[in-house]
Parts: structure tokens; C-alpha cells; sequence
């Protein structure tokens, strides 16, 4: 598996680098030249497109996507690059492609991955008893090393030991579906760290901790509530069904951790974003209109550095016992570049307000004194980053707001807590609302459990979450 990764990519980025190459000489049209208000409603088509082949294709036609959905995502891709380079010239798609992956992709893949694969190399070993304090207890944890680690690496590190720790148990299912509302969402809202929305805001110029100082009331209560509303369900669950007399993996082992080096690859990413965030050398480097400053540059490098580094100190056998693998995020690298590219016009549009094709949007949002809504920002993140994706939709957002990252911070303060509340928690409505829910859902059904539907994961979320939400609004995005 690893030599087929280290031979693809090379290939991949080379066929990516040659097109490039091509484009760029046709022109340097710039990717911020492009006027959202002469673009129609149609060049969102595509990213429609796109997010509807997510969300219905795996149900309809679970064979075809998940042999081809890498082909597919490309097809929404070309669907949109080759009529935007007949109509505004090779020179322009060439600037757009090239500012979706430099400034927004190539980042956000890079952090991903790095959490993937060093979360991937710690193996928890030894086996918990999964009574409803115990899981309560690793939910907890869970959801503090969210933030810290990411919703992925959280995911990645807690799922496989909790679901060992109820192997044991007849009804486990309801475990996974609130460890993935906790850890794979909620937990991650108080940093860049935590959850892609809220990093992509921080490549927008929003401070490392303006969430944690901003929305940390708004994460204790959705967490804690959900903490105990999963300790009263998981409770009925557990006195009702009991235990199995025999454990299939009874207590052989001593609690303990292997691939803890793994920490250090952890720790580096974490510096690697802060230094990111706050060293300010002003050199840059213009690629077809795109600036790419330099330690922008020197992070997304030395985050594959920290991805070859985790992979050359993990233990032999660690990444075999957690099996690890790489196919939960080629998944996702390959869908996001779809999305990333295919969303080009609908920011576009979007940026343009009231000038643009999708003015209704900006409408719902505003007020009547033209100020924005909070709770309405709140709710149409929310709702869109349940059926679209959550990264994508805060982008989408953030530049309806404006986009100005030092007006958002404090005058529209408000909007902007709505929006990044919004991304992150509801997230959880849906599979596809974050990255880190398809891998747990496809780690445990792997492991034998079997998870909700699609719409039966939804019903779990529009009882349990949607209620808290209603709350939230009344509470604090009014």
C-alpha cells in the first residue's frame, strides 16, 4: 500500500503540473479578476452536480461509486473548467485552478493528511470495559483532543479502542453515531486545528484563537448536552441488553499506548499551523495571479515532511493493528479537488451580493437596516454543511459576509460565530457533512457493527441535535 501511494502520487502530480504548464501559457488572467456578477446561476450547476453525486450515488449506485467516484469528481470538474476556458479563455481557468488548489486545496490536504497518518500510527492498547461512564469518559476525552488534534486524528486514535471496548455488546451503533456528533464534530470548534472550516478561516486571516475565545460557551453546552442525553440512552441500552459472557477480546493486555512517537509528528503539525499564523516574513511569490506567501509555502512542505516522518517512525505492526489504511482520505483528496474546483464560480457569485445571480441567498441572510442575521447565518451554514460539505460551505459564507476577516472578528463578530458554529455542529446532520464521519462510519462497519442509513443517521441527528440547535438560536443567535 505504501509503495502504491509513494508511485502515484508523483504520477498524479506530474499530469496535474504538465496541464498547468499548458494553461499557463495561454494567459495569467488572475483568479480574482473573475466578476461574480456577470456569471448566471448556471456555473453552479456542476458543484449541484457534484455534492448531489455525494450524497445520492453511494445509496443508489454503491458499486459504480466506489469503484469511480475519483472519475466522477473529475467529470464535475472538467464540466466546469472546459466551458469557462471556451467563454473567458484558457488563461482565466488556468488562474482560478491554480488559486483553488495553491490557496485553498493544497493546504487544507496537507493538514488532513498529516493528521491522518500520525493519529493513524498510535495504537491504544488493552481493553476497556464499555460501560456508558466508560465510553462517556472517552467521548470526553475525545472531544478536548479534537481541538487539538484535529476531529480526524481524534477520530482516527479513539474510534478503534471504544469500539473494542463494547465488543462485548448487543446494541453498539448508537455509540458510534454520538462519538462521531462529539469527536468527528462538535469538539472540534475551538480551533484552526480542529475541524477544516475553521482552518480555512484562519488561511483567511482569522487569529488561531478567536473561536476559542468566541464560541467556547456555545461548545460546552452542545458537548455536555450531548454527553448526557448519550449517557441516559447508552444507560437504557446497557441495563436492558447486559453484557456477553465471554469478551472477544478479553484483558491480555496491559492499558498502554504503541506508536506513541507518534506524538511528536502531532506536536510538529500544531507548531508548523502557529508559525504559519504568526510569522510574518513578507516575502511572496506570485503563480498566475495567485500569492503564495512564503510561510504558507514552508508549511504545506513540511507537513508532507511530517507525513514521511511519522511513517518512517511508527513501530512495524502498529498501523497493521489499527488497520490503517490509506484509503479513508485518497477518498477524500480526491472528492474535495471536485469540490474546491467546482465551487470557483458559486464564491464567485456569492462575493458579488446583491449584484450576483444568487442575491436571494444574501437577502435571506440580511436584515432589513441591510446588517446581517446571525441566527439566519447560523441555520444556512448549518443546513448547507449537512448536505454539501462543511469546508466549502463556511468558505461560502465567510465572503458572503464580506470576507474581511478583521471586520468579521469584531464588528460582525456575532455573523461570524454564527457561521463557524454553524459549519462545525452541523456538520454532524449527515455522513457527509465532515470528512472524519464517512472514515468512522466505514471503520465500523469494517469491524462488524452495523450503522444507520443514510436517513437513518438522520433521524439520530434531527431528534437529538436539532433540538440543541433550537436552543443555541434562542440562546445566543438571536
Amino acid at each position: 500500500m505504501r509503495a502504491a501511494l509513494h508511485n502515484s502520487v508523483p504520477r498524479a502530480a506530474a499530469r496535474m503540473l504538465a496541464g498547468l504548464a499548458l494553461l499557463a501559457g495561454a494567459g495569467s488572467a488572475q483568479a480574482a479578476d473573475i466578476d461574480g456578477s456577470q456569471l448566471a446561476a448556471w456555473w453552479g450547476l456542476p458543484f449541484a452536480g457534484m455534492l448531489l453525486s455525494i450524497a445520492i450515488m453511494p445509496l443508489a449506485v454503491p458499486h459504480i461509486w466506489h469503484h469511480h467516484f475519483g472519475k466522477i469528481a473529475a467529470a464535475w470538474a472538467l464540466a466546469f473548467l472546459l466551458p469557462f476556458a471556451a467563454v473567458f479563455g484558457t488563461g482565466a481557468a488556468a488562474g482560478a485552478v491554480v488559486h483553488a488548489l495553491l490557496a485553498e486545496y493544497i493546504p487544507f490536504i496537507a493538514l488532513l493528511t498529516a493528521l491522518f497518518t500520525a493519529a493513524g500510527g498510535i495504537y491504544v492498547r488493552g481493553n476497556l470495559h464499555g460501560s456508558p461512564l466508560t465510553n462517556v469518559k472517552i467521548m470526553a476525552v475525545g472531544a478536548v483532543l479534537a481541538s487539538i488534534m484535529g476531529t480526524t486524528g481524534a477520530s482516527m486514535l479513539l474510534i478503534h479502542p471504544l469500539i473494542r471496548a463494547n465488543d462485548n455488546r448487543r446494541h453498539v451503533a448508537h455509540v458510534v453515531v454520538f462519538f462521531i456528533f462529539i469527536v468527528s464534530n462538535a469538539g472540534g470548534s475551538l480551533t484552526p486545528l480542529g475541524d477544516p472550516p475553521l482552518f480555512l478561516g484562519f488561511l483567511k486571516g482569522v487569529e488561531f484563537f478567536w473561536t476559542l475565545k468566541t464560541i467556547f460557551p456555545e461548545t460546552l453546552f452542545l458537548v455536555g448536552s450531548l454527553l448526557v442525553i448519550f449517557y441516559a440512552i447508552d444507560s437504557w441500552y446497557y441495563r436492558r441488553e447486559g453484557v456477553m459472557p465471554a469478551d472477544p477480546t478479553p484483558d491480555n493486555e496491559k492499558f498502554g499506548l504503541e506508536g506513541a512517537i507518534n506524538f511528536l509528528p502531532l506536536f510538529a503539525v500544531v507548531a508548523l499551523v502557529l508559525m504559519s499564523g504568526t510569522w510574518k516574513p513578507g516575502i511572496a511569490f506570485n503563480i498566475l495571479g495567485t500569492e503564495v506567501e512564503l510561510q504558507q509555502a514552508v508549511r504545506d512542505i513540511l507537513l508532507v515532511g511530517v507525513v514521511l516522518l511519522s511513517l518512517k517512525l511508527t513501530p512495524a505492526g502498529v498501523r497493521e493493528k489499527n488497520q490503517f489504511s490509506w484509503g479513508p482520505i485518497q477518498e477524500v483528496a480526491k472528492l474535495f479537488i471536485g469540490i474546491f474546483l467546482t465551487m470557483i464560480p458559486v464564491l464567485a457569485i456569492l462575493r458579488a451580493g446583491e449584484a450576483g445571480a444568487l442575491a436571494s441567498v444574501a437577502r435571506a441572510v440580511t436584515g432589513p437596516d441591510g446588517q446581517p442575521l446571525p441566527w439566519a447565518y447560523f441555520w444556512f451554514s448549518g443546513a448547507l454543511s449537512s448536505f454539501l460539505d462543511n469546508a466549502p460551505t463556511y468558505l461560502v459564507f465567510f465572503n458572503l459576509a464580506g470576507g474581511d476577516p478583521a471586520v468579521l472578528m469584531t464588528t460582525l463578530s456575532a455573523t461570524l460565530a454564527a457561521i463557524s458554529a454553524g459549519s462545525v455542529f452541523m456538520g454532524a446532520n449527515t455522513y457527509i457533512g465532515n470528512a472524519p464521519n464517512f472514515m468512522v462510519k466505514a471503520i465500523a462497519e469494517d469491524r462488524g457493527i452495523r450503522m444507520p442509513s443514510f436517513f437513518g443517521y438522520m433521524l439520530w441527528s434531527g431528534a437529538v441535535l436539532i433540538p440543541l440547535f433550537v436552543v443555541m438560536t434562542f440562546i445566543w443567535f438571536r
